[in-house]
């Protein structure tokens, strides 16, 4: 019996593949410079991660996954893994802006739909790994 798996690539026309090529490109470089931020300790990184309460800690390994995220989310054989892992951050923020921060929620929202739809998209990638 053979079992039924997503292609490692999803099969789009050349508009649709360029359009989710900008978005993760743009994602990409967002939280390059985000996670760039944080393990260069700007001022405001900084005073955020002090009210999380986590420690600094937590800012160094929160903006080193922000950049391993946004790495693997351009190779092109890891998308599913750098959408994923930036998803989990995106919903971390999210948590972290609702409970103690007290911010703007909505953009954590949208990047983590965003980037789930991508992880979802790739989702052969994380099948064509675990069958080999």
């Amino acid at each position: 019996m053979t079992e039924s798996v997503a292609p490692a690539r999803p099969a789009f026309g050349r508009a649709s593949s360029i359009a989710l090529w900008v978005v993760r490109i743009a994602f990409a470089l967002l939280f390059l410079a985000a996670g760039s931020a944080k393990l260069i300790g700007a001022p405001m990184m900084v005073h955020e991660f002090g009210i999380v309460g986590l420690g600094q800690w937590f800012r160094y390994f929160t903006g080193a996954t922000e950049i391993v995220g946004a790495v693997l989310l351009v190779w092109p054989a890891t998308v599913a893994f750098g959408a994923g892992l930036l998803t989990c951050v995106s919903l971390g923020a999210f948590a972290a802006q609702a409970l103690i921060l007290k911010g703007d929620v909505v953009h954590t929202i949208v990047f983590a739909v965003i980037l789930g739809a991508i992880a979802f998209l790739y989702r052969g990638q994380i099948f064509a790994r675990r069958a080999s």
